[in-house]
């Protein structure tokens, strides 16, 4: 262990004692625990003093320690039926990977837009929106990117191919429950708390709208200046070979199934199966004939363990403020503000959420949101579903800072951006998100929920 591992996890030490030596005069002694704790997890989970695998298992040992939850209790959320929908579409994703399957999209899309900037650039974002939703924004963003520097040599034009990729990856997902830490964070709360889960297809039909709108923002705003320059894109897969036939047929039939599954109240009361065991099935099929496309022994490394370790902290995290009336105490001071009208208190949750998510982890901040929202609302008697999707939602549409999600990491990894030129337009999407979010929570969301 080097010595600035160790100045980094005492740091974070030293954080925890600070935020609980301020808080515990305030709260009982194992709430200001557990806000020391969220310091601890937040502050390793931000300087990398720890691996983050080994950072997200870290509340099986904190919270018994002190009195926060039982050992049982912290454990039973790193096995929540939520964390396997997950495993079957990170399965999934990695046989997109490995049968390249993603190129073949990839070139399809590019193909049907003009050669131009503006072209190339909703391309590219409509590539990296579809892609992300189904395979982490991360693997998205650094499996296009190499694509979009291609296109051209053209300065100006490879930075915002950059952050077309970076931004699309953010917008787009959103689209699928799956598509994002935060969206799963939500059903596993709505799950703790007794509420009834979105279903995988009416969440798709909520949030396509926002995708849609966003993704024409995001394009014409990179799109300022270079619209008409030419592009020269040359198409390499013409074809589909035999594996990534397989793969497309069974996304298409996963995709299929979902759709019968949902309900169409009150046409149509759908089949009632279980989504994560329909997407874990689905994922574990690719290791059986006639699939075959992965094998334990080579493709188990791929499987992100340790986001799987991040989401279960994360529920973890939600029911310890749940479970020590954190979230209640939270909520008590701040009920006054519930008294704004709904409009307004819906935009200072988006507000608060998406510039907060700019330099924090956007997990660990929507783990510890949700349990307040859904405690402030359910007092004031206004419709918690709705509030939760929409702090959900702006956990995501963080555009303006290189921390704030990796896809922005890895453009500006590329060289082909400043600072300076992502906070110019990220600051401009974060409050087009921030209004079309309200205004669709409003307008459709709430009629439909």
């Amino acid at each position: 262990m080097g010595s600035s591992q160790v100045q980094k996890i005492a740091f974070s030490f030293v954080i925890f004692g600070i935020v609980y030596a301020v808080t515990a005069p305030f709260f009982l002694t194992h709430q200001a625990a557990l806000l020391g704790s969220i310091a601890l997890l937040v502050t390793l989970w931000t300087n990398e003093g720890l691996p983050l695998a080994v950072v997200s298992l870290l509340p099986i040992i904190l919270f018994p320690s002190f009195d926060i939850l039982s050992t049982a209790e912290v454990s039973g959320n790193y096995a929540k039926p939520i964390i396997f929908l997950f495993l079957g579409g990170f399965l999934l994703a990695i046989a997109v990977e490995k049968t390249a399957l993603h190129a073949w999209i990839a070139d399809r899309v590019l193909a049907i837009f003009p050669n131009t900037g503006r072209g190339m650039i909703f391309a590219l974002i409509i590539t990296s929106g579809l892609l992300s939703s189904l395979l982490s924004n991360t693997t998205t963003a650094l499996l296009l990117l190499p694509i979009a520097l291609y296109l051209s040599s053209d300065v100006r034009l490879k930075g915002r191919f950059a952050l077309a990729i970076a931004y699309g990856a953010s917008v787009g997902g959103v689209l699928t429950p799956i598509g994002t830490p935060p969206n799963l964070i939500l059903l596993g709360v709505m799950e703790h708390y007794g509420m009834p889960i979105i279903p995988f297809v009416q969440w798709m039909a909520l949030v396509a709208p926002l995708v849609i709108m966003m993704m024409v923002v995001v394009g014409m705003l990179l799109s300022v200046g270079v619209s008409h320059h030419k592009v020269v894109h040359e198409q390499r897969a013409t074809s589909l070979n035999h594996d990534q036939k397989k793969v497309l047929f069974l996304l298409m039939g996963v995709v299929l199934l979902l759709f019968i599954n949902a309900p169409l109240e009150p046409y149509y009361s759908g089949l009632d199966l279980s989504e994560p065991g329909i997407l874990l099935g689905a994922g574990l099929a690719l290791f059986a004939p006639p699939f075959s496309i992965l094998t334990w022994e080579e493709d188990r490394a791929k499987v992100a363990y340790r986001i799987m370790f991040l989401f279960g902290a994360g529920f973890a995290i939600a029911m310890a403020f749940s479970e020590t009336g954190m979230a209640k105490e939270i909520a008590d001071s701040l009920g006054t503000i519930t008294s704004l009208p709904a409009v307004v208190f819906i935009g200072a949750v988006a507000l608060i959420v998406t510039f907060t998510t700019e330099i924090t982890s956007n997990t660990a901040l929507i783990s510890i949101m949700l349990p307040i929202l859904y405690v402030v609302t359910e007092q004031a008697g206004m419709d918690s579903t709705l509030i939760m999707m929409v702090a959900t939602v702006c956990a995501s549409y963080a555009f303006m800072l290189p921390i704030a999600t990796p896809p922005n990491a890895i453009a500006m990894s590329s060289g082909a951006v400043d600072v300076g030129t992502m906070v110019r337009y990220g600051i401009v999407l974060n409050f087009a998100g921030i209004v079309l979010i309200v205004l669709l929570s409003k307008l459709f969301w709430s009629h439909w929920m």
